[in-house]
């Protein structure tokens, strides 16, 4: 495992993270799926300790995750030992069966409370605001919360977790005001949309974390057109079987790429946005220790001929297709 500077800061993380969001379990707001499906709890144990013996040493979570379940497991398998970094999250919380954006002061500094009671540590090392907008962060109470809890000690970082289609408002209030130390992307193969940001944002002193790399599962070759989703995984929802066959034909020239390199197409999405330097880390969901394995392979420099057609495929064909994924 080879590991990079998050930023700024003084957190050394492993360029392969643990993207906590499956082992939340089944979670449902109403009839709304925001988990991953079915997981076991043990499994996921295992999967936590795999990874830690593989060299990962960044996870991250949500108190959204499982409703706190995600916090829960991680805090049972590594508590407070100091050679583990974790991230969590903050912002959403249920309410009448529907989801709430809640970025109050008052509700962030009693959420990180309860955090840091589920992962059983003195300190958060990267705390994030979970999707806030714009009209968030211009209110002032997150930032002012986030200010306490790092002035306070509770946690050593923190930053947001951007929106998955346009990150681009809220990350330009934060770096023009010289807040925060680091943002939370989707970037992979299929959504490229925060290409430009990772570059300014990482040039101004700021890690980078890139979620969604495997796009909910797609590039790592494993559906087919037959593929089906249960109702309690949050994918039966955004991958309908008209938007999966139109991205599956169009992956086509992408896996043709992965071939060409001779190595697996998880390996290889990974690898694409591990050749982006100003990337700290990259989360792919981890929910059992053969998936720790298959993502901690060894990644390859891919040419920048074909780095270029990666970002040229995106602007012309996946770029449409993202947006129907919401």
């Amino acid at each position: 495992m080879k590991y990079r500077k998050f930023g700024n800061t003084d957190l050394l993380v492993s360029e392969i993270g643990f993207g906590a969001w499956g082992i939340g379990g089944p979670a449902m707001v109403g009839d709304l799926a925001i988990g991953w499906g079915n997981v076991d709890d043990q499994t996921s144990i295992k999967a936590l300790e795999k990874s830690f013996e593989l060299g990962i040493n960044f996870y991250d979570t949500a108190d959204f995750y499982g409703f706190g379940h995600s916090e829960e497991l991680i805090g049972k398998v590594f508590g407070n030992r100091d050679d583990v970094i974790i991230a969590t999250k903050v912002g959403h919380r249920v309410e009448n069966d529907k989801i709430l954006l809640d970025y109050s002061k008052e509700h962030i500094l009693k959420s990180c409370d309860e955090s840091l009671k589920r992962l059983r540590r003195d300190k958060i090392d990267f705390y994030q605001l979970h999707s806030a907008k714009l009209n968030h962060l211009q209110d002032g109470q997150c930032i002012e919360a986030m200010e306490e809890l790092f002035s306070t000690g509770k946690i050593r970082y923190w930053g947001i977790s951007l929106n998955t289609f346009n990150p681009y408002p809220e990350a330009e209030f934060l770096i023009n005001k010289k807040l925060a130390y680091g943002f939370q992307v989707a970037f992979n193969i299929i959504n490229q949309r925060a290409l430009k940001l990772i570059d300014t944002a990482s040039q101004a002193g700021y890690g980078i974390i890139a979620r969604i790399p495997l796009q909910f599962g797609l590039l790592t070759g494993k559906f087919s057109k037959d593929t089906k989703f249960e109702k309690n995984d949050h994918r039966s929802l955004r991958l309908k079987p008209e938007l999966l066959s139109e991205l599956l034909d169009e992956l086509e020239e992408v896996f043709k790429l992965a071939e060409k390199y001779n190595i697996d197409k998880t390996t290889f999405a990974l690898s694409f946005i591990m050749n982006h330097q100003g990337v700290s880390t990259v989360i792919p969901g981890i929910k059992t220790p053969e998936q720790a394995i298959k993502n901690t392979q060894p990644l390859i420099k891919i040419s920048e001929d074909d780095l270029n057609f990666l970002h040229e495929l995106f602007n012309k064909n996946f770029d449409e297709l993202v947006s129907k994924m919401s």
